[in-house]
């Protein structure tokens, strides 16, 4: 063992706990002591040997072959993107220096633009901090003001959490593009304390967290119960920032001329 952190071992355990003997075909035994498929299974399934695989799991293997990762990511029913982040782990090298704490800073011409848009905008970094952010933003969410953290604000904030009506498939959203834009880049310290003070308070976060799940965020509507305009639903679209290392510009908007574009209208006459 290296004492490096076993990135690829903890991804597999992982998805083999959500992989049902059912699903991968074999016969119903009886009572289980693990959830999921056990090490033996996948081995046999993926056709290599429990002493190779248990290797894999354990750290002691590094850099399987593409045939033998293509094999188990069969076994675990992993998609495009769960494979993508499979193949990343394994691309995973130690680093020789230590890293200096990043610095997110908002470039100039997009700290001018916010202001101008007439949608509810702001800017995140990496970790879902708000780097800045227009008036529309914070009459929609007090919390989408400079210095909060969207993650803290949805696991931990009771307010932000009766905001989302899809409470649920916001915080699975948020922690699973999380995972997938850290990879295996988890030795900066605001990462380290994120995760640490969520997985102590949340045990929502703690169950996300543990799934390993990954994606890739995209534009989709939310819907919201704002306590002064009432339900609505709002378009997420998330732009990369040319220039910048992961910051991105979220503006929420409405269809024109919907009950819903009135409301965020009406929102934005609160905020002037």
């Amino acid at each position: 063992m290296t004492g490096r952190p076993n990135h690829l071992g903890e991804f597999l355990r992982a998805r083999r706990e959500l992989v049902t003997p059912e699903q991968a075909g074999l016969a119903d035994a009886g009572r289980r002591r693990v959830p999921g498929l056990r090490r033996e299974e996948v081995a046999l399934l993926a056709g290599i040997s429990v002493e190779y695989y248990l290797r894999l799991e354990r750290g002691r293997d590094r850099n399987p072959s593409l045939q033998v990762l293509e094999s188990i990511a069969r076994v675990l029913r992993l998609d495009d993107e769960h494979m993508a982040h499979l193949l990343g782990l394994v691309a995973d090298k130690p680093r020789r220096t230590r890293r200096r704490p990043r610095r997110e800073t908002v470039p100039a011409g997009t700290a001018a633009l916010l202001p101008t848009l007439p949608h509810p905008a702001f800017v995140e970094g990496r970790y879902f901090d708000i780097l800045a952010a227009n008036a529309m933003a914070t009459a929609l969410s007090p919390r989408l003001s400079i210095g909060g953290n969207q993650l803290l604000d949805l696991f931990l904030d009771p307010a932000e959490r009766a905001l989302h009506l899809d409470w649920d498939g916001t915080t699975q959203c948020y922690t699973t593009s999380l995972r997938q834009a850290v990879g295996t880049d988890t030795d900066d310290q605001r990462f380290i304390e994120l995760i640490g003070e969520l997985s102590l308070v949340s045990p929502r976060f703690r169950t996300l967290w543990n799934r390993h799940d990954v994606s890739t965020q995209r534009g989709g509507s939310v819907p919201f119960d704002h306590p002064q305009v009432g339900e609505m639903r709002l378009h997420r679209e998330r732009l990369a920032i040319s220039g910048t290392d992961g910051l991105a510009l979220v503006i929420y908007h409405a269809e024109a001329g919907t009950p819903d574009a009135e409301k965020l209208a009406l929102l934005g006459s609160s905020a002037l």
